[in-house]
């Protein structure tokens, strides 16, 4: 496997075991509070759409020329990248409150107990919950596979995530709260826009220096920059409190 393909692999699954983490706390709570069978109806739904929207979207982007698809496929993941790494940085420095599945799967919990024979709001809740975590996994799937040609690989590594955070879920049949959900999204936010700065750049007819080695600085440039930009909005996030807490306390 090379190293493109390697970095394919891991930016997926990490992707989709975040989303995943998200969309199992919903089904779990709709299941263990309102019944497992609206809660499961729910989540087949929303993986039957899932997989129309993969399976047509997939070809009818193959189907473009490679410079177009390098560009478009940049561009998305760009957008997902900057969007993820930005709620990272601000939870970072502490202008975001972290998620916390533990208290998304606690308020879930309230919506009460089961409603009849099928219970609506569970199904709805499952469909929507797997449905709208899982279309940001599918859109990365199918613009991995579109650029590189490996929607078998970008699928195999999704799947493998979902598998594995659902074993995990339902084994302890609880919110995967020690997960370091957080932190895998700031390292997802920077494997998407390390790619998304690639193929964006290479689909405007530039060249990196290194070629696919570029990835290698990509990365850790992304990196480093979010965490000095987290810093530095901490610092003035802690000015700013220590300096109301001043003023309030004068006379």
């Amino acid at each position: 496997m090379s190293g493109p393909e390697v970095g394919v692999a891991i930016s997926v699954f990490l992707a989709s075991a975040v989303e995943a983490v998200e969309a199992v706390t919903i089904v779990l709570a709709m299941g263990l509070t309102r019944g497992w069978r609206p809660a499961l109806t729910g989540v087949g739904a929303a993986l039957l759409v899932l997989a129309a929207v993969v399976g047509g979207l997939g070809p009818a982007l193959s189907a473009l020329p490679i410079g177009v698809i390098r560009g478009v496929v940049g561009s998305l993941l760009l957008l997902f990248g900057l969007q993820w790494l930005r709620k990272a940085v601000l939870r970072y420095a502490g202008l975001k409150p972290l998620r916390d599945e533990e208290e998304e799967f606690r308020k879930l919990q309230r919506l009460g107990g089961a409603g009849g024979p099928f219970d609506r709001l569970a199904f709805t809740v499952s469909f929507k919950g797997v449905l709208l975590e899982g279309l940001e996994v599918a859109l990365i799937v199918v613009a991995f596979a579109a650029n590189q040609h490996h929607l078998g690989l970008a699928t195999a590594a999704a799947g493998a995530a979902v598998v594995a955070v659902c074993a995990a879920a339902f084994a302890v049949r609880a919110p995967l709260a020690r997960v370091p959900e957080n932190w895998l999204k700031f390292g997802v936010g920077v494997m998407l826009c390390a790619f998304g700065s690639f193929w964006s750049a290479e689909g405007a007819g530039a060249s990196w220096p290194g070629g696919d080695g570029a990835l290698l600085y990509l990365i850790p440039i992304f990196a480093l920059f979010s965490l000095a930009l987290g810093g530095r909005l901490k610092g003035g996030a802690g000015g700013r409190l220590q300096g109301l807490a001043t003023e309030r306390g004068r006379p």
